[in-house]
């Protein structure tokens, strides 16, 4: 009779942090997933960083759960990933193993989010990171700056147009305020007196006080309103005294608000822009020429996933908190 190696047949496993029920930062715990296998068009990725956002955080709350019902748990979270590619699947052209990688993932799938050990994601999710930076810090790029770059293009602005941008000093702000300048838009921008300096380093050219009457003080500064807001603070109906008539209001979460005076509401889902690769290697392009900063706020092994989201809801964080994974 011939004797099977020890171990052999059983399915091999990784590493994620996950959570079975929703709730608050303790419900994420560390488990075994089967070990994801790349299809068509598809590259695995061996994961080295992972960022976190307050999406994960609404995730993990249980605020997305329409997203999730589909699904059965364990629930991984996150949307950024970085690490090396190590395996490829068939009809994917132009990646090799070994290449150093950045992806967006969708968390409201079947294989889950970015927190785990190895992560398939289709080809066109995936984009070399910028040259010269760590893994960590190429994490923090891909979700936050094609949520700026969505934004941008749903608001076409024309350049020397006026954009108001709230939450300035989070990573959504930072990314759009230097995609905006870039693009040759002139940008005003909420701030905290401690984020000042660090708000005009991304490019915004004015800057008032955050906080109650910002959009006041906005039109202060621009009688006849600005052209656009975008409203990474989550103000919603308190931004559009900001906006002149026929103007428009980018949010990057849910409002079923009215703004009147011919103001178009555009929602920004950043999910259609998952398999954009072409637009995140241009982000790739901008981090490499400095027009984009990429900020690692403070990094946590993996297993301490918990604090570190402990951590970014105490508010204010600078950059991106990441969590790190050993093979």
């Amino acid at each position: 009779m011939t004797r099977r190696p020890k171990g052999a047949g059983r399915k091999r496993t990784v590493k994620a942090i996950g959570l079975m029920s929703f709730g608050g930062p303790d419900v994420l715990q560390e488990i075994d997933l089967p070990e994801p296998v790349p299809g068509h068009n598809e590259v695995r990725i061996k994961v080295a960083a992972a960022a976190i956002s307050p999406t994960d955080t609404l995730l993990r709350a249980g605020q997305h759960k329409d997203r999730l019902h589909h699904l059965r748990p364990p629930y991984v979270p996150g949307m950024d990933a970085a690490g090396e590619i190590d395996a490829i699947g068939t009809g994917v052209l132009g990646w090799q193993v070994g290449d150093q990688v950045m992806a967006i993932v969708s968390p409201h799938r079947q294989l889950g989010g970015a927190y785990a050990q190895q992560l398939v994601v289709p080809a066109d999710s995936v984009a070399r990171i910028p040259a010269g930076v760590t893994l960590a810090e190429a994490a923090t790029l891909p979700m936050n700056a094609l949520t700026a770059r969505a934004t941008l293009d749903a608001l076409a602005l024309p350049p020397g147009a006026v954009l108001g941008v709230t939450g300035a000093a989070g990573a959504y702000g930072g990314y759009l305020i230097a995609l905006a300048s870039h693009e040759g838009l002139q940008v005003i921008a909420d701030a905290a007196p401690a984020d000042e300096k660090l708000v005009a380093s991304f490019g915004a050219q004015e800057i008032v006080a955050r906080g109650d009457g910002v959009a006041e003080r906005f039109r202060a500064a621009h009688p006849g309103g600005v052209d656009a807001v975008a409203d990474g603070a989550l103000l919603f109906e308190q931004a559009v005294p900001a906006i002149r008539d026929g103007g428009q209001l980018a949010i990057v979460r849910g409002w079923n608000g009215t703004p009147g005076r011919g103001i178009k509401v555009r929602w920004i889902r950043v999910h259609r822009y998952v398999r954009e690769a072409a637009k995140l290697d241009q982000l790739r392009e901008l981090a490499e020429s400095g027009v984009l900063e990429l900020r690692v706020a403070g990094t946590y092994p993996a297993a301490q996933a918990a604090e570190a989201h402990r951590q970014l809801e105490r508010g204010g964080v600078r950059g991106r908190i990441v969590l790190l994974f050993s093979s």
